[in-house]
Formats: C-alpha cells, structure tokens, sequence
C-alpha cells in the first residue's frame, strides 16, 4: 500500500507544480539536513564498546515546496547504523515521509504521511522527536475544514508509523472546535472561550493471546476514545479542563485486562508582566493508547500524557529524569514566577527574576480484582496509592551583576523512584545545588561556566559537574565539561566540542565519554547506553 500511495504521490507532484506555475502561484523550495555522527571506542570503565560498528550516524534530509495552494515534500532518513540506544527495528534507511497538501478556501487536505494532535493529546498526538527515536506519523488522509466563523472541524484516517513499516490497525478520527468569542461581540479582545471535542477509532484484527493452555482472550476489534474540554482566557487569566476516556483496550501494557481508561486534568494560569503563576491537577487510569496491542517500547502511542514536571536542561538536574506512568497517576504542578523591578531593595541596579517550580506524582490506589482477561482493578478517584514516583522542588534566580557579568542560581529538591520508573533501584533523594555564569570578556567574546553539585546518599551517590563554554561571535564555540561520580564508581564523564556556524550551517565536533542513563523528554523516555569517541554534528537549513 505504502509504495503505491509514494508512486502515487509523485506522480502527481510535478503536475500539481505546473499548475501551480500557470497559475502564478510561485513555487518556494525549503528543506533542512540534520547529520549526526559517533565513531565509537571501547572503553573498560563504562562497558562502551563499538560493537554497532565503527561509524554510527543519524541523517535526515528534509525537501518542501509550498505555494499558495499546493504543497509537497518528502523526508530521507538513513538509520542504517544509528547512534546507541535505538531499538532494534529502528535501523534501515529510504522515504517514510512524504506528502501532497492542498488548500482551497476554507478546506485543507493532506495525503500521505501527517502529524495531528487534538486537545492535549490524551487520545491522539502524532509527532517526531529525534532524540528519541520517536516518528508516529500517521499515513492516509487527513481534511481541515472552516466551514463557519469560529467553527474548525479535522477528520483523519491512516495507518501508524512504526520505525520502517505501518502498524496493521486503522486509526481515524474527528475533532470540532468552537471558539464562542467570534461569535458574540461582547466576548472580543475582552474574554476568549473555546470548546473542543474529539473522537478516536482503532480498528486492530485478532491475533491469538491466551489466558492460559486452554482459553483464548475475545479481544475487542474497535476500540474508542473521546475527550471534551473547555478553556476560558479573560485578560490576565486561563482556565483549561479537559477529560479524555477510553474503551477496553487489553495490551501488553496494561497485562492485558478489559478496564476502561480516562485522564482528567484541570490548568489554571494567571500571567502579566512580571509576574506569572501556573496550577496544575491530573488523574490517569490505564491510558497507554497504541495502534499495536502487542507493542512495547517507546513505538506505536497514538496518544500523549504531558507528564507535569520540568524538563531540565542542566546535567545533574536532568540525571534522573521523570517517565509518565500511563497505568495511572496522580500529578500535580505549581509553578510562580517573578520579578523584581530595578531599583528596589531585591531588584538592585538591573533588576531579578525569581521562579519557583513543584511537581508531585504520586500513584493511585488500585483494588485488585484479578489479572490477565479480567476488568484487573478497581480505583477510587481521589485515593493515593501507597508510592509517590516523583517529586521536584527547584527555585531559580536570574541576576545580572553588572552589564558584563550575569548569574543564574538554582536549588531543587527532587525524589525519584527508580524502581517504578525504571523497574529497579528504590527512592533517590537528593539535592541539587547550580551556578551559572555568563561573563562579557569583549564585544564578541562571552565566557559561560557552570557548577553543579548533586548530593544523595541514595544509587551511585553523590556528583559533580563543571562547564566552561567560550563564544566568539559570530561563529565559533568551544566547550569542555565533566561530570564526575564521587560516590562510588569515581569516573570522568568528560567532554569537549567545537562548534563553528556561517550562515545556515552548522557544524560541531567533539569527544568525550558518556554515561549510560535515560534520555527524556515530555514525559517520554529512551535508555542511552555508555559511549565513548569522536562525535560530528552537521546542520542545514535552506
């Protein structure tokens, strides 16, 4: 199927184009080249070897041509020998991506490969994030339609991306947005509502799973989701509930019981300038959503959970980093933020901001009621379950000290459970103490240090990180770092790169060693093993 859609596509391509020409409808070409690469060493110390290979790369070649009504483009992927840490089905290299999208009016439609996400993401979000090795693309067919003022409709159907092939279930799907302040003159440029809901539909064939020697699961053919939701913005204010549930879905994720999920979630917000506050409550109950029953892995989600805690950039703070638990979770976040105007006692001469962040995730209760082909559980809305699986208290302040000399300081707090998150390894709790430091050196020369300090008495105990990043405008970058296990295996995790930029280019090199960890974001999370040797990074925009 998919090598007919691709015949298909571009074949009609240069039509479309040449249409687009007679028409006067110029043509604009775009793209993008991302290229990155690891020759590995073999390191004792670490257990990195180079066993893959001795030349490791992750390339992407992007092409796009857009006009006023008809766009196109493809992706060239060549994973044939990838970085670390990558599943297995992950290698390969051709054309997963392409598509053909006109527009008309009010209407869009795209064929071929697509990213959608309705509301949140509860029950769709379709994405790519590289570092992760996650392109859930779905390939089919997908309309936008405006048919009124205030009125947006998305109708969707296709087979999910996964790595070099399509999932055999058929996902499709409709979403409706109302924005009620185009419609009543009373509500504009004072008060915004929104109102949105969506359906999803996964058609999976059968395949046989047993309860046991003798007896087979009936497993359901279609299984819905649905989600409604509202936000109101008046000023400075934003309020957002949404609901999301699903029918049964017996997978490998949830052992294969018959219990109907949903997540709940109320976002409070309050911003102007200077200051900012954000409240934040979710409950999820069995909401891993695939378009592969069977699968497991980071492959195969059609649906997101945002995961309500930070997602740290500093190294020690990001050492153990938060997985979402789409079996169920309470989570909760606050965050404030502020500042201090110029001359005031706590502004000083150039004025400081303050932020304050914290995040909680605790389980929920679960009542056992049996297991495989079973409803599994039962679980009280508001009851805690007996563990908390994350926690995060952090405080920042951004100073600047003169017109050259600017310091960003942070504490935090954090509680991890290893061993929900990563199947081992108990409660961590530690202390994170950081120290940024930009220096002005001259008009094209800025100095960058960090100090890190993370302190527990918990897995491989204490660390240490330092980093000094020299930039000298407006193309070059150097930085060495290393961060050191002083409590029990004693090893530099050193490293140092080169980057230089002209234009639209950007090229990187580097070596250094890395430790072996998980790689997260938004919630989704990928183990990374040790490595060690020469790096490159190259990319292009056009």
């Amino acid at each position: 199927m998919k090598t007919y859609i691709l015949a298909g596509l571009l074949l009609c391509v240069p039509h479309t184009m040449l249409w687009a020409q007679e028409n006067n409808d110029k043509i604009r070409l775009s793209g993008s080249v991302q290229s990155d690469v690891l020759i590995p060493q073999n390191d004792e110390k670490t257990g990195a070897s180079k066993a893959s290979g001795s030349f490791l790369t992750n390339t992407y070649v992007d092409v796009n041509a857009t006009s006023n009504y008809v766009d196109a483009g493809l992706r060239l992927e060549y994973l044939k020998h990838p970085l670390p840490g990558y599943e297995n089905d992950f290698k390969g290299w051709g054309i997963p991506n392409f598509y053909l999208k006109g527009r008309y009016k009010n209407a869009e439609l795209t064929l071929g490969t697509y990213y959608e996400q309705f509301g949140s993401g509860f029950i769709l979000r379709t994405y790519e994030e590289r570092s992760l090795g996650i392109d859930n693309s779905l390939l089919g067919a997908r309309l936008l339609y405006k048919p009124f003022n205030g009125v947006s409709l998305k109708l969707l159907s296709g087979k999910q991306r996964r790595y070099w092939k399509h999932n055999k279930a058929l996902v499709s799907g409709a979403d409706v947005e109302l924005n009620l302040d185009e419609w009543f003159k009373a509500l504009k440029d004072k008060t915004y509502i929104t109102l949105g809901a969506s359906f999803i539909n996964k058609h999976e064939g059968d395949e046989d799973i047993m309860v046991d020697a003798t007896h087979r699961l009936n497993l359901p053919r279609n299984v819905n989701a649905f989600d409604v939701r509202a936000r109101l913005q008046h000023g400075a204010f934003s309020i957002l509930a949404e609901y999301a549930a699903k029918g049964q879905d017996p997978s490998f994720d949830n052992g294969y019981i018959y219990r109907n999920g949903y997540v709940a979630m109320l976002s409070g917000s309050y911003s102007k300038r200077g200051a900012s506050v954000l409240l934040q409550a979710k409950r999820s109950v069995n909401m891993s959503f695939r378009s592969a029953r069977s699968m497991s892995g980071t492959s195969s989600f059609i649906n997101h959970l945002p995961p309500f805690t930070m997602d740290h950039s500093y190294a020690l703070a990001a050492l153990y980093p938060y997985a979402t638990q789409p079996g169920g979770e309470w989570a909760y976040q606050a965050a404030f933020g502020y500042n201090f105007p110029k001359h005031t006692f706590f502004g000083g001469k150039y004025g400081t901001n303050l932020k304050l962040n914290v995040s909680h995730v605790h389980g929920i209760r679960k009542n056992e009621n049996g297991g495989k082909g079973t409803d599994g559980y039962g679980s009280p809305f508001w009851a805690w379950g007996p563990s908390t699986y994350y926690q995060d208290i952090n405080v920042q302040m951004e100073k600047r000290l003169s017109k050259g000399i600017k310091l960003n300081l942070m504490y935090m707090n954090q509680l991890y459970n290893k061993t929900v998150v990563e199947g081992e390894g108990g409660v961590i709790h530690s202390d994170i103490f950081i120290a940024d430091a930009k220096f002005k050196l001259a008009p094209k020369s800025t100095l960058r240090t960090e100090m890190q300090y993370l302190a527990t008495k918990d897995d491989d105990g204490d660390w240490l990180f330092g980093l000094a990043e020299l930039s000298i405008a407006p193309s070059w970058m150097f930085t060495v770092s290393d961060m050191y296990n002083s409590g029990s295996t004693h090893i530099h995790y050193y490293q140092g790169l080169v980057t230089f930029l002209k234009g639209a280019h950007r090229l990187q090199v580097g070596y250094g060693r890395t430790r072996s960890g998980y790689n997260c974001s938004g919630g989704v999370c990928r183990f990374i093993p040790a490595s060690k040797g020469f790096t490159l990074s190259y990319n292009y925009n056009f």
